[in-house]
């Protein structure tokens, strides 16, 4: 999506995007540039419940788990163990 960026320096955010992140009128935006891509993200009024239920769903602990079992077999392998 493009969006233009008036005189005085301002542009819309599109409606597609302000409902799917849930930007509400007033909102505040946090604008990161790391030099190469600047990033836009919602700033919510309570940080905590806006974190909350990031990772929910996102079997972190079984994909770690899963992923230290199969290297823990290619050492296996490697070493000559099994």
């Amino acid at each position: 999506m493009q969006t233009t960026v008036t005189v005085r320096g301002q542009t819309a955010v599109p409606a597609e995007i302000r409902r799917k992140h849930h930007i509400k009128e007033r909102m505040k935006l946090e604008w990161i540039d790391d030099g190469k891509v600047i990033t836009v993200i919602p700033v919510s009024e309570n940080p905590v419940q806006y974190a909350r239920g990031m990772l929910k769903g996102a079997g972190l602990t079984k994909s770690l788990l899963k992923a230290r079992a199969e290297e823990r077999k290619l050492e296996e392998r490697r070493d000559g163990r099994k």
